[in-house]
């Protein structure tokens, strides 16, 4: 463990630093900033391609492949040389925009475009593309698809406990006869509604100005179509475009997407539970690894910590993307900026479930059916066969058969 892991405040950055690897390019400082810089680039060059603004020229194939390789290739070095500028002008978007020109000075050709960095913007135009952009990128790559090989785990599961006939319990008590396998395809069926849902929310974005009425830009170009100008631009972004809006985007878009990842992770929390119940009923036992300990004075112990680690980085995922959802569509007047700092904790909410889906993919893992504790509890119940016994009673017309089962079996 680094230096840096192990004074680390959050555990995302401390003792899980390894679990949340891949979203850390995507939601850390670095990544907000790389984003910023993607949105400014691409801003400029849709600028350069409108031929009404005469001042800006069309840029070449070459110098658009050049402008584009400062996101793409954007460094932990450029980040810091941002930070370093933000210093002086205590703004961060203003830094990105600094940041950029310098770059540009470097290209004789380019020098002219200079005052067309963030022309006609206000920092929100560029953050709630930028968080749009981040929130689409960690959700492709990262959440979705480790979402995805959780489902294909409980479908494994689902096929082969099949047949390993269970006892349920409604209320606790022992009740009609399942399978593992059944309860394992609920999880499954509930999981994927919950992610195809997900998958289908809009990630909105806005580029319209101070206030979202295009002042600036009508005043500078009113010839320039600028409504369907900002809406060519934000779904050339791979995002959808929000026509109506104060200086912020209002967020509604990063609620429903934060309230989807919360159901997900609720039923997950449910698996959890359940999992642990059937370990401590003895109907799985869990793989020993060599060297492991269970307990620091109980030697025989093997816990079923993936599933409780898991529950518990659910619960602190789903108390942050709560507050998420519920705050960030909140904004005073035309803005305040009490969203700002709430965005930027954005990843920790999906880190938190990252590391419950790894734990819990682990955990899932070391399970393994038990099929004598499950044989010794159904034919310790018989009177669960009570209900199908009444039932037929009822279909050839026997009677009080419900009255019957119930004197026999109580």
């Amino acid at each position: 463990m680094s230096e840096h892991s192990l004074t680390a405040l959050s555990p995302v950055d401390g003792r899980y630093a390894a679990k949340a690897d891949a979203l850390r390019p995507i939601f850390s400082e670095f990544g907000l900033i790389r984003a910023r810089v993607s949105v400014e680039i691409e801003w400029l060059i849709a600028l350069a391609a409108e031929p009404a603004i005469v001042e800006l020229p069309q840029f070449t194939v070459e110098q658009i492949t050049w402008l584009r390789a400062l996101a793409s290739n954007f460094s932990l070095a450029d980040a810091q040389r941002v930070k370093d500028i933000e210093r002086t002008t205590n703004h961060d978007v203003k830094a990105v925009e600094y940041f950029i020109k310098e770059r540009l000075t470097s290209k004789p050709a380019l020098q002219a475009a200079a005052e067309f960095v963030h022309f006609a913007c206000t920092s929100e135009d560029i953050n709630n593309l930028a968080y749009s952009l981040m929130l689409a990128e960690g959700c492709t790559k990262v959440m979705w698809p480790v979402t995805t090989e959780l489902l294909e785990k409980l479908r494994s599961m689902a096929h082969e406990m099949a047949d390993l006939s269970m006892l349920a319990r409604t209320h606790g008590q022992p009740a009609s006869p399942t399978t593992l396998g059944k309860e394992m395809a609920n999880v499954l069926h509930r999981l994927a509604w919950q992610l195809a849902q997900m998958r289908e929310i809009a990630i909105p974005g806005k580029i319209n100005g101070a206030v979202g009425n295009y002042n600036a830009h009508v005043v500078a170009y009113p010839e320039v179509d600028w409504h369907a100008f900002a809406q060519r631009f934000v779904e050339s972004l791979g995002l959808d475009w929000n026509p109506y809006t104060t200086q912020i985007e209002p967020h509604d878009g990063i609620a429903e997407l934060c309230d989807a990842q919360r159901r997900i992770n609720t039923v997950l929390i449910d698996l959890c539970r359940d999992i642990w119940g059937y370990i401590s009923l003895g109907y799985f036992s869990q793989a020993v690894r060599s060297g492991e300990i269970g307990s620091s004075t109980m030697p025989h112990k093997v816990n079923p910590i993936d599933f409780e680690n898991a529950e518990g980085n659910l619960g602190i995922a789903n108390a942050l993307l709560g507050h998420f959802s519920e705050k960030l569509p909140i904004s005073r007047w035309q803005r305040d900026l009490t969203d700002s700092t709430v965005l930027r904790a954005l990843g920790t909410g999906f880190a938190h479930s990252l590391i419950a889906l790894d734990a819990l993919q682990r955990g899932l893992g070391k399970l393994r059916a038990n099929p004598t504790r499950l044989s010794a509890d159904l034919d310790a119940t018989w009177e669960v066969l009570g209900e199908a016994v009444q039932t037929v009673m009822r279909r050839y017309g026997l009677p009080e058969p419900y009255e019957q089962l119930k004197a026999l079996t109580r």
